[in-house]
């Protein structure tokens, strides 16, 4: 079955740096664009990033641009999430997703807080 296990979040201070990544299994991983998504506290889910299935078209949400990276390895089936320069707006869960397919895991915290 389909799973996404997302990992690498934690406690960081404003100017930091944290490397999201997720671990797809159970579904066609190279022909599906993947997306990071994160929720904040008494907001709605938002979408940040997005990559093509052959990484060919990038797509970030204006707050994360010039300071998140996404990338993804096809044959190790992981998406990851580069990012620097971090705010305390950017604290959320932090979740992966692909396209077309209604599964989310557990997402991973991100805290951002002197």
């Amino acid at each position: 079955q389909v799973q996404l296990v997302e990992s690498g979040g934690g406690l960081v201070q404003p100017g930091g740096s944290l490397r999201l990544s997720c671990a797809a299994s159970g579904f066609s991983f190279s022909g599906r664009t993947m997306s990071w998504y994160r929720q904040a506290p008494g907001k709605e889910r938002e979408l940040v990033a997005s990559i093509s299935s052959s990484a060919s078209t990038i797509n970030y949400f204006d707050s994360v641009k010039g300071r998140f990276t996404i990338s993804r390895d096809n044959a190790k089936k992981t998406v990851s999430l580069q990012m620097n320069s971090l705010k305390p707006e950017d604290t959320a869960i932090y979740y992966c997703k692909a396209r077309l397919i209604e599964y989310w895991g557990q997402g991973t915290q991100v805290t951002v807080s002197s």
